[in-house]
């Protein structure tokens, strides 16, 4: 009896993975096994930075309030710390959102924790 192999679906894969490594560089693009690997990678880093992505957000969010609250003579730590004494419940994405394109508003926050 001859070997049965299901080349439909072989080649359906080795496509679906060529289309999506179709602008990379170099033999990464058309040869099979590097493109496999190249994919691989690139699905790895991907599903990697997704996660890094919030912590850098978090950490431009911390660097804009400290320079925000700088300005009124107060650190970033003493700022946090004194918004927990204070049940102030803003996050740290509104806050740097307010130091960033409400600088009056802000102003009131840091006045309202002195």
């Amino acid at each position: 009896m001859p070997r049965s192999v299901n080349a439909v679906a072989s080649r359906h894969k080795r496509k679906k993975i060529l289309e999506r490594v179709k602008g990379q560089f170099g033999r990464r693009k058309n040869v099979w096994t590097v493109a496999k690997n190249a994919y691989e990678r690139s699905m790895t880093y991907a599903y990697n930075d997704r996660k890094d992505k919030k912590g850098t957000f978090r950490s431009l969010w911390i660097q804009r309030i400290n320079a925000g609250t700088r300005q009124y003579g107060m650190s970033y730590s003493v700022f946090i710390g004194k918004l927990h004494e204070k049940n102030i419940l803003l996050s740290r994405k509104t806050l740097a959102e307010l130091a960033l394109n409400q600088p009056e508003v802000f102003k009131a926050v840091v006045d309202m924790v002195k």
